[in-house]
């Protein structure tokens, strides 16, 4: 095995990366990743068995070949060394040897048949989304998701769409128990296989969510357990959580009630001042309305009082 590639492209490959490989595990392999060539292409995969990332990147390739190396040694390296390519050659050893100008590393890599298999996705039906969607509705929602080992099926979002045959939905929902969140956006095209909900995992979501924050345009598709983002050189694939998620709709009440409408940063400033007499004991602000005014109010029996008309 032995190829060229540019620096800051295989630098971005494995940062990308990171968040994926696992850090504390008994199953050595799984600390690394996959390099694999083919057809002037450099394959970089990522899993630890929940979640699967397939990237490839232009590379010149001299000699076919695989190959498991650690992800953060890996990026650690190349990330000090000079230079605009990197050359990598494997030894009969798995022994990889890194060049790039002067600097000369020399890694002891894990055999390419002892890394999992990630499972195939070429079948699937795949939907076009802007990512930016997506990403609003991770922005607007992921705060409310719960820390909570026991109860699998909050610590993750609900993610469904409906469809009237010309208005397509895609709705996302995230509660602790004691917090709801639900955002929605309208979408191009319909996608039935979301219409009875999945719940996707933390990890897995903020891997996602990694993904919109740089590509525009994306597609979705599922299959069975299994949530895949795809953009023009990536494939993420993440394990959905085999859970039911609570009726969120049987908490939101049917009337409206009383609704306010004010400047978000107005509102987020007198709530930082508030938080200034808080405390674990003493939690919590009281709001309250009076014609055309908010009223926030916090007390402390430690440390005051604080009061403030919006």
């Amino acid at each position: 095995m032995e190829f060229k590639i540019n620096r800051n492209t295989f630098l971005d490959g494995i940062q990308k990366t990171l968040g994926i490989v696992e850090k504390k595990t008994t199953t050595p392999i799984l600390n690394n990743v996959l390099l694999k060539t083919e057809h002037n292409k450099l394959k970089i995969i990522a899993t630890d068995r929940e979640i699967s990332l397939i990237s490839d990147y232009d590379a010149d390739i001299a000699e076919k070949g695989e190959i498991t190396l650690s992800a953060k040694k890996l990026y650690e390296m190349v990330r000090e060394i000079q230079g605009e390519i990197v050359h990598f050659t494997k030894s009969a050893n798995n022994i990889v040897k890194v060049t790039c100008q002067r600097a000369v590393y020399k890694i002891p890599g894990l055999p390419a048949d002892d890394f999992p298999s990630v499972a195939d996705s070429q079948n699937m039906e795949f939907f076009n989304i802007p990512g930016s969607a997506i990403k609003d509705l991770i922005n607007k929602t992921a705060f409310a998701m719960a820390f909570d080992e026991s109860r699998k099926n909050l610590n993750g979002v609900l993610l469904e769409t409906s469809s009237d045959g010309t208005t397509h939905v895609w709705r996302m929902v995230a509660t602790d128990g004691h917090r709801l969140a639900v955002a929605k956006v309208n979408t191009p095209e319909p996608c039935p296989e979301l219409s009875k909900g999945i719940i996707i995992p933390r990890k897995g979501l903020m891997e996602v969510k990694k993904i919109t924050d740089v590509h525009e345009n994306v597609s979705v598709g599922i299959h069975k357990n299994m949530f895949v983002v795809k953009t023009e050189n990536t494939v993420l694939k993440v394990n959905l959580v085999d859970a039911e998620y609570p009726d969120y709709k049987r908490v939101i009440p049917a009337e409206k009630g009383v609704s306010v409408t004010l400047d978000k940063e107005l509102f987020l400033h007198a709530l930082k001042r508030m938080n200034v007499v808080s405390s674990e004991r003493y939690s919590g602000v009281i709001i309250s309305f009076n014609q055309d005014k908010m009223v926030l109010n916090s007390t402390n029996l430690d440390v005051g009082e604080a009061t403030e008309e919006i």
